[in-house]
Formats: structure tokens, C-alpha cells, sequence
């Protein structure tokens, strides 16, 4: 009967449980938040906060934490991850802004707004059939 119950409660993960796994990525954003509200508060450059964002994200790898936390959701959680790991989606997006630093510069501003709308339609439509094509 003891066996029995141990094995059950082997497969019940608690919110508890949750926390405990995951207090350094939860506190690494909660920092991150934090911060980004006192930056606007003080009305610092957006360039600024997002660079520190970044820098700070890879240095303390908050972005791994909730990739992980992302791949946690039942089914479609593990696909996205794989998506969001993927190289090609990564360049798409670099290269999307690199285009954009040159087109604003030359003064196409309002093409840019059209050109990065179709590019993260793009994305958007990569990671969705690639769960499709893992879910069919």
C-alpha cells in the first residue's frame, strides 16, 4: 500500500515544487521588471534600458531560465522552445534590424514600420507551423 502511495505522489508536482526549481529565473525577472519600471519612471533612453536588458539577460542567462520555463507547458511548451531556439529564427530577426538601422538612416522610417510588421508576421508564422508540423 506504502508503494503504491510513493508512486503517485512521485508524478505530483506542486506549486510549491515550482518555486523551488525556479526561484533564480523568477527573482532574475522580477529584477529585470523591477528595473525596467524604474528606468521609465526616470524616463532613461529606451535604447539604454533594452541594452541593459540583454546584457544582463545573457550574462546571468535569464533568457535560458525562461526558455526552461517555457518547455515546462504541456505539449506545445517543448516546440516552442525548440522554435525559439532555432539559428535560423535568431538570424531572421538580426538580420530584420540590421536592415531596418540601414533603411531608417536612408530615411525610409515609414517603410521600416511595414517591413518589420511583415517580419514578425514571418516569425510568428514559422513558429506556428513548426508546432503544426510537430503536433500533425
Amino acid at each position: 500500500m506504502s508503494e503504491e502511495k510513493t508512486k503517485n505522489k512521485k508524478f505530483h508536482i506542486t506549486l510549491k515544487d515550482f518555486f523551488l526549481t525556479f526561484w533564480k529565473t523568477i527573482l532574475l525577472w522580477l529584477i529585470i521588471g523591477i528595473f525596467i519600471m524604474i528606468a521609465l519612471h526616470y524616463q532613461v533612453d529606451k535604447n539604454i534600458i533594452g541594452g541593459a536588458v540583454v546584457v544582463f539577460g545573457i550574462i546571468t542567462q535569464a533568457f535560458i531560465g525562461l526558455l526552461n520555463i517555457i518547455g515546462l507547458l504541456p505539449l506545445i511548451g517543448p516546440i516552442v522552445a525548440k522554435v525559439l531556439a532555432l539559428p535560423l529564427f535568431w538570424l531572421i530577426n538580426a538580420l530584420g534590424y540590421f536592415v531596418s538601422i540601414i533603411a531608417i538612416k536612408k530615411g525610409y522610417s515609414k517603410d521600416v514600420i511595414n517591413y518589420r510588421i511583415l517580419t514578425v508576421v514571418l516569425l510568428v508564422g514559422i513558429v506556428i507551423g513548426f508546432i503544426l508540423g510537430k503536433l500533425i
